[in-house]
């Protein structure tokens, strides 16, 4: 029986490979996405993703979230990492489709008491949203399935600082209240998807067995690759968010610990996420291992079936 799954997102080129895997895998019913600033300011995000929902042709509700971090001032999108749009150099066109009314918190609340016991929520950047949807109701965790974020690290080291992973780092205080006052939560950070490596050659086959879709993710694939070697890395990129919406239909392919963690949010260690043994909060699943190959071979077998 298929999983039912919302997607917390600032897409962004590996939101955008997550997306096009949720829509392919079987196991997954995706039914709605929610937006966040990150890779691209919100109201980027939110037409990102009702583009990427037309270009699929998929029809689910979109619903706009917070435009800054819990506590701390915005921070630049991170258009170096994936363009000024979010998709590297692809042209975007004006969706015809809306947001919902009901803001990403909100609207989170709802769908959990909805589906209660039943539903998924995957935020694969910073957790606003998420920290919001529990001040709202403080039973929003209990009252799902699962929590699978795509953040952090516990021995990997950072990707925006040396200990910060990118989508702790931009609201450090949401991730810290979440991990103190959250349940069922599974992470899935850089100690993992650092692991996941994919080369423009896996992009290319993979345009070649989808043409339109299998073919945006190759385009976008190059500027996102092009990055990586900024920075000294030549083998690919890292499939990040990808990684996390694999977990959640696919737990089994990934090796977890359980820790109580915190999240430091201020001075050169801000956004580090580490182990506190002393925290209040629940303990969380981190994943420390991961069958690579076949987390890649599940991407693209479903990816592929895509037009």
């Amino acid at each position: 029986m298929a999983i039912k799954l919302i997607i917390d997102t600032d897409p962004g080129i590996d939101d955008a490979m997550a997306l096009f895997y949720a829509i392919s895998d079987p196991g997954i019913e995706l039914i709605a996405l929610t937006t966040v600033f990150g890779n691209v300011t919100t109201t980027q995000a939110t037409r990102n993703a009702l583009f990427l929902l037309e270009t699929a042709g998929i029809d689910i509700p979109v619903s706009e979230g917070l435009h800054k971090p819990r506590e701390l001032l915005a921070y630049p999108p991170s258009s170096h990492v994936h363009g000024t749009e979010g998709f590297g150099n692809l042209l975007i066109e004006q969706p015809k489709g809306q947001a919902v009314s009901e803001s990403a918190p909100e609207f989170l609340v709802e769908m959990a008491r909805a589906h209660k016991g039943e539903l998924v929520v995957c935020p694969i950047g910073p957790l606003t949203n998420i920290a919001a949807a529990l001040d709202l109701d403080p039973e929003f965790c209990n009252n799902l399935k699962r929590l699978v974020i795509m953040g952090g690290s516990l021995r990997a080291g950072g990707n925006i600082t040396p200990v910060a992973e990118a989508n702790i780092y931009h609201d450090p205080h949401a991730a810290d209240f979440l991990f103190r006052h959250g349940s069922n939560i599974t992470l899935v950070g850089l100690d993992v998807t650092n692991r996941v490596i994919c080369s423009r050659d896996y992009f290319r086959k993979l345009a070649e067995q989808s043409p339109i879709l299998g073919g945006m993710v190759n385009q976008m694939a190059d500027f996102y690759i092009d990055f990586y070697e900024t920075v000294g890395k030549f083998e690919g990129c890292g499939m990040h968010d990808p990684s996390a919406l694999i977990n959640c239909v696919a737990p089994d392919l990934f090796v977890t610990e359980d820790h109580k963690l915190s999240v430091i949010c201020c001075g050169e260690q801000s956004g580090e996420t580490i182990s506190d043994s002393s925290s209040v909060g629940e303990a969380v699943k981190v994943c420390v291992g991961v069958d690579a190959d076949a987390v890649k071979k599940k991407f693209f077998e479903n990816v592929a079936k895509l037009k």
